[in-house]
């Protein structure tokens, strides 16, 4: 009898928790990158802890010639200052140590920007993001083209888009309709402003996007999703009052599921949308459910 009770707390709590492990955002007291969803972004984050081994001795070292000079050259301890005024040794050190430092911090550096910036020659998909004071819209070419505007979720209309859950869908990062993507492909993104606006950014962290969408502009860049799930980003340019109250969201599904979703939304995009939320949510947590039994 215990066991089963056990069991089924066990359940409860992964269903409790299941929805929230599927959604990337920041947490509390986060101390490094978000998780990696794409191939720039685990690039990023090894690019991160590589120059980790630098900064962190370089650190120790400097504090460590400080506390020297503090200790060993202060006026009580050293009351006639030395007169020297050259070192050839110390010279050559401080000159070509840096310059190798800056030689393998470089190299890695212009590597990810290359990949960052070299766009595919034939990406799977192409969507343009608009973004005005204060939202994004979103453009998908094709042979169906579907546009849509993406606004922060309010509390007040959460039972009306399903999103009563703040572990998955949490605020002042939800919206109201977010960007739909599959899972393992190359993804185009154009990025602008509306003419008569400011400039904005487009950043999710997740993806290792982040570009500037500037009035009269088209810029572009691209990602590709490794992973389901649904992710988080905001504009990351500062654009006026609401600036902190622009965010983006993404879900990225399976191939059959966004098929299904863009053969509908053309139709009606709220009611493709729940389809598809179902469709996702549930998922998620059935399988953590049944793995917890």
């Amino acid at each position: 009898m215990i066991n089963r009770a056990y069991a089924v707390l066990t359940s409860l709590v992964c269903l409790l928790f299941a929805s929230g492990a599927y959604a990337d955002q920041p947490f509390p007291w986060q101390m490094g990158l978000q998780p990696a969803a794409s191939p720039i972004m685990h690039e990023i984050r090894w690019f991160e802890q590589y120059t980790l081994w630098f900064i962190v001795p370089i650190t120790l070292f400097v504090l460590l010639l400080l506390i020297i000079v503090v200790v060993k050259f202060r006026a009580g301890a050293n009351p006639v200052p030395s007169k020297t005024s050259h070192n050839t040794a110390i010279e050559v050190v401080w000159t070509v140590g840096p310059v190798l430092l800056l030689l393998f911090l470089a190299i890695p550096s212009f590597n990810l920007l290359t990949a960052q910036l070299t766009l595919p020659q034939n990406p799977d998909l192409t969507l343009k993001a608009t973004a005005t004071q204060w939202q994004w819209n979103y453009e998908y070419q094709g042979e169906k083209p579907l546009a849509f505007d993406s606004y922060l979720l309010k509390d007040a209309d959460r039972a009306t888009y399903g999103k009563e859950d703040k572990a998955v869908y949490p605020r002042l990062l939800a919206v109201d309709n977010e960007m739909v993507l599959p899972v393992n492909k190359v993804v185009r993104l154009l990025v602008t402003a509306a003419p008569t606006d400011v400039i904005h950014a487009f950043a999710m962290p997740s993806f290792g996007v982040k570009i500037d969408a500037v009035p009269g502009r088209l810029n572009e860049t691209w990602f590709k999703a490794e992973r389901e799930g649904l992710f988080y980003g905001q504009c990351s340019e500062l654009c006026g009052k609401d600036h902190a109250f622009m965010p983006i969201a993404i879900r990225v599904v399976s191939q059959e599921k966004y098929d299904a979703w863009m053969a509908a939304a053309g139709t009606n995009l709220q009611d493709a949308n729940k389809t598809l939320m179902a469709a996702t949510d549930l998922k998620k947590t059935v399988d953590v459910a049944a793995n917890a039994e």
